[in-house]
């Protein structure tokens, strides 16, 4: 009693400071409902944060599969070539482009020129497709193609240069792809770095489930790369040779926009074929039906023979899943979004796999079927 009156005397009281304050939560079930929700806010603040920064996040990506496409390359050399990673990386960088300065000094001028012409041949021939279908009663009006084709373009351009996109057209599209190259040769460079600092982000418990899912991720991505760019060679190859044999109008620039729209499986083929036939039929009834024969022949060929051959080795996706990621990605984020669907869809799968797998595993540990687990 003393020591209360004294207390109250001089105005104090003792605090104990290892008592619960007004932040400490003594029941199990209320921290373990406040974790809960700090979880699904932490969620909802991703997301959120993702919507913000997709665009730079979707030229990261490409970056990722640029590397990926480098790293398959010097795994490749590797095989032949008894010489250290940076070399071998070095090699493909070199071989790369030199590449593109043949493209440019011995097929440049030809092509630059075929290029030129074939927007109007094109739009020409497909506002006379559009008349003839009026005359005979399968549309109701007449088509804009030259405005219809601008829109098109337009939209399929938005994304090409998502970061810099206030730059604006060439320069914007320019700039993008040397953001992406730089961050490519970052990650094949060093990729245990990068790869090590995300799974230091990670609780500890998850850090080798995460390196065993990126390895994965960069295996079936280094494979399905190599699949695509053996797909492009061989159609854009075919349909060069194929063409020029006839004597079709810009064989050389039609081969190569076979070979470039081929890496984008469901809609790049139909493209390169319409624009083909177009060109085709400006130079006469029997080249159009000659083009649609190589096409057919082309097509063929390569759905039941290249495609199923590397398609045993390379990830296995369902074609409706990858066009509906084409839609989806070529929408938000244009013709990158529309290249960089394969690969995402791929990389998502994987993951998904993963997860399920763990689900499954965790479920059947002694733990969990005693209800220990959270």
């Amino acid at each position: 009693m003393t020591d209360h009156a004294d207390a109250g005397e001089s105005g104090k009281t003792e605090i104990d400071e290892n008592a619960a304050g007004p932040a400490d939560v003594r029941d199990w079930l209320v921290r373990q409902e406040a974790k809960r929700a700090f979880v699904w806010l932490g969620i909802a603040g991703a997301i959120v944060m993702a919507v913000y920064l997709a665009q730079p996040l979707i030229v990261i990506f490409a970056g990722i599969v640029f590397a990926a496409m480098i790293d398959g390359g010097q795994r490749l050399l590797a095989r032949v070539l008894p010489v250290s990673r940076s070399i071998r990386i070095a090699i493909v960088m070199l071989a790369a482009v030199l590449f593109m300065v043949w493209l440019v000094l011995f097929a440049g001028s030809q092509i630059a020129d075929q290029a030129a012409a074939l927007p109007k041949l094109v739009m020409t021939e497909a506002q006379r497709l559009s008349d003839l279908a009026r005359a005979h009663g399968l549309i109701s009006q007449t088509v804009d193609i030259p405005a219809l084709s601008g829109k098109i373009a337009e939209q399929l351009a938005g994304g090409v240069g998502p970061v810099t996109h206030a730059l604006g057209g060439l320069l914007g599209g320019l700039t993008t792809a040397f953001l992406i190259v730089i961050l490519g040769i970052y990650f094949v460079l060093e990729p245990d770095l990068y790869q090590g600092g995300v799974a230091w982000l990670m609780p500890s418990a998850n850090r080798d489930s995460w390196r065993e899912t990126a390895q994965q991720m960069g295996h079936t991505l280094r494979r399905l790369l190599f699949g695509r760019l053996i797909g492009m060679a061989s159609e854009g190859f075919a349909m060069w040779i194929l063409l020029s044999v006839w004597g079709v109008p810009m064989a050389a620039l039609l081969g190569l926009l076979t070979g470039l729209l081929a890496f984008l499986p469901n809609i790049g083929a139909p493209i390169s074929g319409g624009l083909t036939i177009l060109v085709g039929f400006s130079a006469g009834f029997n080249t159009g039906i000659y083009c649609i024969v190589v096409y057919a022949i082309v097509q063929i060929i390569d759905g039941n023979i290249v495609v199923p051959m590397v398609a045993k080795k390379t990830a296995d996706l369902a074609p409706a899943l990858v066009l509906g990621a084409q839609l989806i990605f070529g929408v938000l984020f244009g013709l990158l979004g529309l290249v960089l669907a394969d690969p995402m869809v791929a990389m998502l799968k994987i993951a998904l796999k993963r997860q399920a797998q763990s689900n499954a595993d965790s479920a059947g540990t002694p733990e969990s079927k005693r209800g220990g687990v959270a």
